[in-house]
């Protein structure tokens, strides 16, 4: 059983996990219902969309490494909000991060919060962000947003936690390249210890 709190409950064998790379996976979910999209808020979003119509899951986890200035790598943050941070249509009298005509607010709200874990705001783009500055959000990925969204449309509960791999500063490549490998065994002591 995954357990988000003392109400909610959900069988792993109901639940998609869903990673970018196997290598944030690691072999601690090869057991596992397990979707690596690729990288990138088009591959995230697609790959979802098919898998969920062939699995049809009770639960998606989102589990992934993510840069923060905010939090200390190493550190698992749950995260409840999400912004596209790199949709901006203000040219044209909307919102910084809203998509334009979607009806959905810039922060998008829908993700379950994980007992006992520090909560976040990701902010999900198509670039690995290395000069983070934004205040809105203290998360920086590349798919969660596409995730939260599809899975909020098709009524599907939602968990993001997010490894955090380094400070989405200079150094950032660096860091993930080294800290991506530890995520999986993080994960796994949360999930199902």
């Amino acid at each position: 059983m995954i357990k988000i709190n003392d109400e909610l409950h959900y069988p792993v064998s109901d639940t998609l996990f869903v990673f970018a790379l196997d290598s944030e996976a690691g072999e601690d979910f090869n057991d596992k219902n397990k979707l690596v999209t690729g990288i990138g808020k088009v591959n995230a979003a697609m790959e979802l969309t098919k898998e969920i119509h062939l699995r049809k899951p009770k639960l998606i986890v989102n589990l992934g490494s993510a840069g923060s200035k905010s939090f200390h790598k190493g550190e698992v943050i749950c995260c409840t909000k999400f912004i596209q941070r790199d949709m901006d249509v203000r040219g044209l009298g909307f919102s910084l991060y809203e998509t334009p005509l979607s009806g959905i607010p810039p922060v998008l709200e829908y993700g379950l919060k994980k007992q006992e874990l520090k909560e976040g705001v990701c902010g999900s783009g198509d670039s690995f962000e290395m000069n983070h500055s934004e205040t809105d959000y203290n998360i920086v990925d590349m798919e969660a947003y596409p995730l939260a969204l599809i899975a909020m449309k098709e009524n599907i509960p939602f968990l993001c936690l997010k490894y955090i791999s380094d400070d989405a500063g200079s150094d950032a490549a660096d860091d993930w390249a080294v800290q991506v490998h530890l995520a999986s065994e993080a994960f796994k002591k949360i999930l199902f210890s």
